[in-house]
């Protein structure tokens, strides 16, 4: 059992080491022009929970975060194609329907697609906090 567990974790450990070495030139190559990503995936991980497992007590708290934070990459994502003016005044309507289709998605991934309407509910609440704690900042 040791021997299986320990070629489980070494194998995992290597494989996460070369996807880092990687992914990591490629995200700072891409920072200029998605420069608050982070903060909009935070704020949608937070959103997703808050909407998904606090008020509508559905899913695990782990599996919200990742909706939310699907929702929060993808509505960056979206402002990120836009104009200079655009990108700082963006549009509620985008960003609700943006959060609200990645994260119908991700659910449909990562639960088989068991709450369609409650994922989309719970992206569109992260687009929308995106949008209010966003608006006029970037």
């Amino acid at each position: 059992m040791k021997r299986t567990w320990k070629g489980v974790f070494i194998s995992s450990l290597m494989a996460v080491s070369l996807a880092s070495v990687s992914l990591v030139p490629a995200q700072e190559a891409s920072a200029d022009e998605h420069e608050h990503i982070l903060r909009d995936i935070g704020i949608g991980a937070g959103a997703g929970v808050l909407s998904g497992t606090v008020v509508r007590r559905r899913g695990s708290l782990l599996n919200n975060a990742i909706k939310g934070a699907a929702a929060g990459a993808a509505v960056n994502g979206v402002n990120g194609t836009r104009s200079r003016y655009h990108k700082k005044h963006r549009n509620l309507g985008q960003d609700v329907g943006v959060g609200a289709a990645a994260s119908t998605v991700t659910g449909a991934v990562t639960r088989g697609g068991k709450d369609t309407l409650g994922d989309a509910v719970d992206g569109a609440v992260a687009g929308a906090a995106i949008h209010l704690l966003t608006n006029g900042k970037n």
